[in-house]
């Protein structure tokens, strides 16, 4: 069965840790888009980990980890990651696949000159160089793994690269230029770091489908950085639709049977773009931040601040609507023990309206919060795994929520721990 851990939001819901759970169970592991750009922070018996290119499965002894042909492969980082991962006493079967795309280093740059001649008006890139790859890959003008073992290709490839980006470097950016040599000397740096891992991965995927393998999608970022669906143009490069699985991953589209969306039980996110129900008073958001997460709401890849806010079911009903859910998974329960009273945005005001929908941007723009106040269970609820020992306003909290989004909550994380978990029997 193959089954797909997402999320709702804007990233950060904690999958994961979820993904982490999933996988001590699955054969197969697959990461499906995005890049280095956001990270996944899973705490379990080996350690405490801020993956972001290793899939999540690689704790798991027993489980193969794939990169998808949809990722952006910074092959530094995957090697360096894989260091730490192994310093922890860990030695992941670990394949990528032929077809994955490299994201080169004059992609990071690109993305750093761009985001300074943007100044004020920047996207809040973590210049890790994903719209530039993406860019790229989509223009035609990428590199593929296979490619780096065909020299005359390559060459060929690296030629056009030069002369269409050092046009944009020189005219645009007035910034040094790429040079052919080095880049191909790069590309055989990166080819003999990556081949002992690079494998027909459609191959493999199809034999363990066939085989009745279990097979977990996992993505990264939510469904309202998708550069379709999602907060355009404050959005990733990819996907984060469950439904990109198919393609970045390359399973058929009748395979995917479980979809987990993953919300937190408040909203955060990092970067730019719209985000109605965010705490604006900065004492009141430190307060959450502090309180949020294993180590307090600050991002996996950049370490900066995140933007928190209340609980959005507008947007949160969007996003598991958009990703198809199955089911929800609500995490950081225990991270509002800390309030006597909790709100929640339940609409949108629109112009003198109140909307239940969630609209383009521009009219996101114009959007204020609807707020609900609900009473706080105000005491600690970590160590609890029985969802009726839980305090009642714990539970009238999630069923409200639940209510408001339209789809089952089958669990309920209130730790950073593996097994800090709470199954609802729906």
């Amino acid at each position: 069965m193959v089954r797909a851990i997402v999320g709702a939001n804007w990233g950060d819901e904690g999958k994961g840790k979820i993904t982490d759970m999933f996988a001590s169970k699955a054969d197969i592991v697959i990461r499906f888009q995005g890049g280095a750009n956001a990270g996944h922070t899973i705490i379990n018996e080996h350690g405490r980990f801020a993956l972001h290119l290793m899939p999540s499965g690689v704790c798991s002894e027993n489980t193969t980890c794939i990169i998808g042909n949809g990722v952006a492969l910074d092959i530094n980082k995957f090697i360096n990651e894989l260091e730490d991962v192994k310093k922890a006493g860990l030695n992941p079967k670990l394949l990528v696949s032929e077809r994955c795309q490299i994201l080169m280093p004059y992609h990071i740059l690109l993305d750093e000159y761009e985001e300074e001649r943007l100044g004020k008006a920047a996207f809040g890139s973590t210049k890790s160089g994903i719209a530039p790859f993406f860019s790229d890959k989509y223009a035609k003008i990428g590199i593929q793994v296979n490619e780096l073992f065909d020299d005359e290709t390559l060459k060929a490839k690296i030629k056009n690269i030069c002369t269409l980006k050092n046009l944009t470097l020189k005219y645009v950016y007035n910034k040094p230029l790429l040079d052919e040599d080095e880049l191909f000397a790069t590309c055989m740096d990166y080819k003999e770091k990556i081949a002992p891992f690079v494998c027909d991965t459609h191959t493999y995927i199809q034999n363990a489908i066939k085989d009745g393998k279990e097979i977990l999608l996992e993505g990264q970022l939510g469904t309202l950085k998708d550069p379709d669906f999602g907060i355009y143009p404050m959005v990733t490069s990819s996907s984060t639709l469950a439904g990109y699985g198919c393609v970045g991953a390359g399973i058929p589209a009748n395979q995917i049977k479980d979809i987990v969306v993953v919300t937190k039980a408040y909203s955060s996110a990092v970067g730019a773009g719209e985000f109605v129900s965010e705490i604006l008073d900065e004492e009141e958001a430190q307060e959450l931040r502090i309180h949020g997460g294993d180590k307090g709401e600050f991002g996996a890849t950049t370490g900066r601040p995140r933007r928190v806010g209340w609980f959005d079911c507008v947007a949160t009903r969007y996003g598991v609507e958009c990703q198809g859910a199955t089911q929800v998974v609500m995490t950081a329960l225990d991270c509002l023990s800390y309030l006597e009273e909790i709100k929640v945005c339940v609409g949108y005001e629109l112009d003198g309206e109140v909307i239940d929908y969630f609209p383009t941007t521009p009219a996101l723009k114009k959007c204020k919060p609807v707020l609900k106040t609900l009473k706080g269970w105000h005491c600690d609820i970590r160590g609890i795994r029985n969802y009726d020992e839980l305090p009642q306003e714990t539970r009238d909290y999630v069923e409200f929520i639940e209510k408001e989004i339209g789809f089952p909550i089958t669990m309920v994380s209130n730790g950073p721990e593996r097994e800090a978990i709470i199954y609802r029997n729906k």
